[in-house]
């Protein structure tokens, strides 16, 4: 069963947090990055790059010591404030057409290890031990991991109930997203909502793998040196952001591959005809609706690739997903692509983003070939990670994509 729990977060002040706030690091461009550095001081950015303040480039151990450092000075400077109770946090995010309304929570790394918490991707040792290490520097988790749960309609009443009161924080950025953040404090109301979490068999990672992992590893080392562990020990809980399926958005990634594997385009195009049904597009692009139907861009020219069911057989989860149907193929028996995560060879663009970005890409000569296929549905997602299996890396992007900043979990 499901374990989620109130904490103590830290956050930032009402009147600072639409300057606190900042989308993930990766997100940002180095000029725009930059920017923010420069004009805005209060930006969580600020923590993460310590090294803006003596305008030099800092990693390994003493990047960590210095974020450590940077954040006690916003804690000291009253840019950030903890709370003396214990809550679940409601966040709710709206764009355009788009809301999300789920809640901050501590979730257990007993469940990680148990399964009750599910996963569908594999992570990187290597890329687990530095965050552990991080972690264990730092000592609080500010990004949460993006967990979804099956739609409950108890606990859509409860958090429709909360919402009808003023919110703790409630501001815009500048890519039009409204942010609105309510504390859940009272007894009952957090123990109506511990109570149905503990009737869920599973919760399922929709977005975060190497942080979820990353909290794991960083328990069991606190376990091993400590003399007094027990299983309530902050560092046996990592901070997560719980939304009911329903309020998941999935895009896809294109794929896109600088050559072809020493075939011309026509060598290609018969190699592909043992797959799949292969139509020219004579209007341009149009996006694949439907499984098992792939768009190319090849040559200059857009192309419908529909998959011959005779020479592919289903085996299970995985041999459905379309991102593992172009894997075994394409890109491994023609295009020699076996290791996905590190062939230079292979890049990804969300299918967020326009497909005429993909196209450009070709045209201009940096990609021999660009493919797109319809979003992995959140019912994929959840018959891979039930049956155990991985998919390949880059199948979905998932939206929404949260702030850092606006809760902090403390170790």
């Amino acid at each position: 069963m499901a374990l989620v729990k109130p904490f103590k977060a830290i956050r930032p002040t009402k009147d600072k947090v639409s300057f606190v706030a900042s989308r993930s690091y990766e997100e940002y461009s180095k000029d725009e990055l930059k920017s923010v550095l420069k004009y805005n001081p209060l930006s969580f950015l600020h923590i993460i790059n310590p090294g803006f303040k003596f305008d030099k480039n800092i990693s390994g151990k003493e990047r960590f010591r210095l974020v450590h450092n940077r954040y006690l000075e916003f804690l000291e400077e009253h840019i950030f404030q903890k709370d003396e109770q214990a809550c679940f946090y409601l966040y709710q995010i709206e764009k355009d057409d788009f809301t999300s309304l789920g809640f901050f929570c501590a979730c257990s790394v007993m469940d990680y290890r148990t399964d009750v918490i599910k996963k569908h991707e594999d992570t990187i040792q290597h890329r687990e031990r530095i965050f552990a290490d991080y972690l264990h520097a730092v000592g609080f988790n500010a990004e949460p991991v993006l967990m979804t749960y099956e739609d409950d309609d108890q606990v859509h009443r409860i958090f429709q109930n909360e919402i009808q009161h003023p919110p703790e924080f409630d501001f815009s950025t500048p890519d039009r997203v409204n942010h609105k953040m309510w504390k859940i404090s009272d007894p009952k109301t957090i123990g109506q909502i511990e109570s149905l979490f503990d009737q869920k068999e599973a919760l399922y990672i929709a977005d975060g793998h190497h942080r979820s992992a990353s909290s794991n590893l960083l328990a069991k080392k606190m376990e091993q040196q400590s003399k007094a562990h027990t299983h309530n020990d902050s560092y046996n809980f990592f901070m997560a952001y719980l939304i009911p399926e329903s309020h998941i958005k999935i895009h896809g990634f294109n794929r896109m591959i600088k050559d072809l594997n020493g075939l011309t385009a026509k060598e290609f195009l018969i190699k592909l005809d043992g797959y799949f049904r292969i139509e020219k597009q004579e209007n341009g692009f149009r996006r694949p609706l439907k499984k098992h139907h792939f768009c190319m861009y090849l040559d200059g020219e857009f192309y419908s690739l529909h998959l011959r069911r005779t020479n592919y057989t289903f085996t299970d989860a995985l041999s459905r997903l379309d991102t593992q149907i172009l894997c075994k193929t394409i890109l491994e028996p023609i295009l020699g692509i076996t290791d996905l995560r590190n062939d230079q060879r292979i890049s990804y663009g969300h299918g967020k983003g326009s497909p005429i970005a993909m196209k450009e890409c070709v045209d201009e000569g940096e990609f021999a070939v660009g493919f797109s296929m319809a979003p992995i549905t959140m019912e994929e997602i959840k018959a891979i990670a039930d049956a155990g299996l991985v998919m390949p890396p880059k199948s979905t992007y998932i939206e929404p994509k949260l702030r850092s900043g606006l809760a902090i979990y403390e170790f």
